[in-house]
């Protein structure tokens, strides 16, 4: 009895294993690429014969013996929706099918940037979004060193909703719209960027061959002992940190955040401003602020939210002695809910406890600090502040990225998309290479070999996004890590169906994830509008750099994308020429037709010349008449 109960179990545990299953893309709410073969696959036990009916229409596949079929569909017209019945031991039905056109959204956190974060910038778009056309999967963000995925541990399709859209990418969003608007065709985003990743996580094994420092550094992540000794060690590094932390903060002992606390010895700043600006002896460690504030009966009983700008690295903040929220790391905006009794008329207080772990802390500048109601009305919370410091700790040790690793993320993010028709690549990154910037060109330029050979599309154009302006200005000509990495991206442009998005002048200053997303995706959909959909009517790029001559110590340039002319300014700013020292001065750059005449009296023989060469410089004013602004650039004269 025993036995055959056993047998049972068996065969049912082999049935339901058995069973059809589909990869994860291919599911409800899916697009598929038009115009193209489609592949749909799938797993079932060995020799099973599967059915599948689309359109009247029934293909048969037989499964081999690794557990895997496949059925080829004839290319499809836009269009849909569509259902597709799959038969074999079990019933699988993938229904609200479209066919339109698949871009792969990829890079960094500024392609990653959702609409939770974007939500006070785009407000009117989070309540109404509604377009069953344009859909998202999002990729989950997984690593493996050791051997290529086909298919992700989980993943579903969803359309544009008020409920849906606040998990959509800004940028591919807008690029979605503003292709949706001309074409009117079902339009898939492949959500897969992950934030911080360099470009070698993407690579594999044989591409890494070229960078024998990536490729070392990957093949010991093929050992998962290695991983674990790093994991446990980021996990006790970041324990012990906080625990001494905890253990040692005078402000939780005392519990600084009560209200009517004498603090008669805490000092006295201006903020919002970094440690650095008013006290250098604060270290790592915590630090308390607290301000008082008057609150006229008007505002009473009223929503209102706490903006506190962006405070690095983490803060606890607590209103009237009550807990009201917390962020845990550096660049999200901090926006806080503030229940409608927990303010009273007259004097209120507010106490934020942050935790700073590399010395560098504070509140950002030019961000928003205040209390905004319901009504509209504002409490500033700008100007003269209290502070003490709570405990001072060493800085925590490093933090190391297992997901950035080389290979890691092209074995479970970027692989399994290969067996799925797309339309293209969008690409924002290039933040983790500032600091390397020499190495971005071959880098890219085999990553994209990569996708062009994954998707076998010699041709698969790639739109990417040039980093925008970032960090203060400067008024002296500098040299510039950011700008040396915008120009190996410029440099990009000579592989064959690349277009690049400049963003030199739609940047913050004091924000690595600028909110203005709506530009940059619309100005990557001008370059798809251009080139892949072919409308000659639209105008994709804003000046580039095409020859230069020298006439009377006088440098004449002459651009592309100018063929209606340069928007007329008195002078363009941002030009700067040098001798054979290489010594930079500032140059002044006429516009001259629809050429740009540049020189300067203090080189009388210019071998360098070089435009928008800084992390953020001064005041854009160098566009085309469309209105998009010239790439930055460097030459050797």
């Amino acid at each position: 009895m025993k036995t055959t109960l056993t047998s049972l179990l068996s065969i049912l545990l082999f049935q339901l294993t058995a069973q059809v299953k589909l990869p994860k893309y291919i599911s409800d709410g899916v697009i598929f690429q038009r115009n193209e073969k489609v592949k749909i696959w799938g797993y079932a036990s060995p020799t099973e014969k599967v059915e599948l009916h689309f359109k009247n229409k029934k293909y048969t596949a037989t499964t081999n013996a690794d557990s895997i079929w496949q059925i080829i569909l004839p290319k499809q017209k836009a269009g849909g929706p569509y259902v597709i019945n799959i038969h074999a031991s079990n019933h699988v039905k993938i229904s609200n099918i479209l066919f339109g056109d698949v871009w792969i959204c990829s890079g960094q956190s500024n392609m990653e940037t959702n609409f939770e974060r974007l939500k006070d910038k785009y407000p009117d778009i989070v309540k109404s979004a509604f377009n069953s056309n344009i859909r998202q999967f999002y990729v989950p963000r997984t690593y493996n060193f050791n051997k290529t995925q086909d298919d992700f541990i989980y993943g579903e399709w969803k359309e544009v909703n008020p409920d849906n859209i606040k998990q959509f990418s800004g940028v591919a969003y807008f690029f979605a719209t503003s292709i949706y608007e001309k074409e009117k065709v079902p339009i898939g985003l492949i959500n897969n960027a992950i934030g911080g990743a360099p470009v070698q996580s993407w690579l594999n094994e044989e591409s890494l061959k070229m960078f024998p420092e990536y490729l070392s550094e990957a093949l010991k992540f093929k050992n998962q002992n290695y991983i674990d000794s790093i994991n446990s060690y980021n996990e006790k590094n970041n324990s012990d940190w906080f625990q001494n932390l905890n253990n040692t903060d005078e402000g939780l002992k005392h519990q600084w955040h009560k209200t009517n606390l004498n603090r008669s010895d805490w000092k006295s700043a201006v903020m919002p401003a970094l440690w650095s600006t008013f006290d250098t002896t604060i270290k790592s460690g915590s630090i308390w602020l607290h301000k008082t504030f008057t609150v006229d009966k008007n505002y009473l009983n009223q929503k209102s939210r706490l903006f506190l700008g962006c405070i690095v690295d983490a803060d606890s903040v607590y209103v009237n002695g009550v807990f009201v929220g917390s962020t845990s790391y550096q660049y999200p905006p901090r926006k806080y809910d503030i229940p409608t009794h927990l303010l009273k008329e007259g004097k209120n207080e507010i106490t934020i406890r942050v935790i700073d772990q590399n010395g560098i802390g504070g509140f950002v500048e030019d961000k928003p600090y205040h209390f905004l109601f319901s009504n509209n009305e504002m409490i500033n919370l700008k100007g003269a502040w209290q502070y003490k410091i709570g405990t001072q700790l060493p800085k925590i040790g490093e933090h190391v990225f297992i997901q950035w690793k080389p290979l890691g993320l092209y074995n479970t993010m970027l692989f399994p998309l290969f067996h799925y028709p797309v339309k293209g690549i969008l690409w924002y990154q290039g933040e983790a290479h500032v600091n390397k910037p020499q190495e971005y060109f071959s880098l890219m330029n085999e990553l994209i070999s990569i996708w062009r050979k994954g998707w076998n599309k010699p041709k698969l154009p790639v739109y990417y996004v040039q980093l925008p302006n970032f960090g203060k200005s400067k008024s002296e000509p500098t040299e510039s890590n950011l700008a040396e990495l915008r120009q190996q991206q410029l440099n990009l442009l000579k592989i064959k169906n690349t277009a690049m998005a400049v963003t030199i002048d739609i940047g913050e200053w004091n924000d690595l994830h600028p909110h203005n997303k709506k530009d940059v995706g619309y100005r990557l959909a001008l370059h798809a509008l251009k080139n892949s959909y072919h409308h000659k009517n639209i105008f994709s790029s804003g000046p580039l750099l095409k020859t230069h001559k020298i006439q009377d110590e006088k440098v004449i340039l002459n651009f592309s994308h100018v063929e209606n002319g340069i928007k007329n300014v008195n002078s363009l700013n941002n030009f700067e020429l040098a001798g054979e020292d290489k010594k930079y001065v500032k140059a002044i750059a006429i516009i001259n037709q629809k050429a740009v005449k540049v020189f300067s009296e203090k080189i009388q023989h210019p071998k360098y010349l070089r435009y928008a060469w800084a992390d953020n410089p001064l005041e854009i004013n160098f566009y085309n008449v469309e209105g998009l602004p010239a790439s930055p650039f460097e030459i050797k004269l």
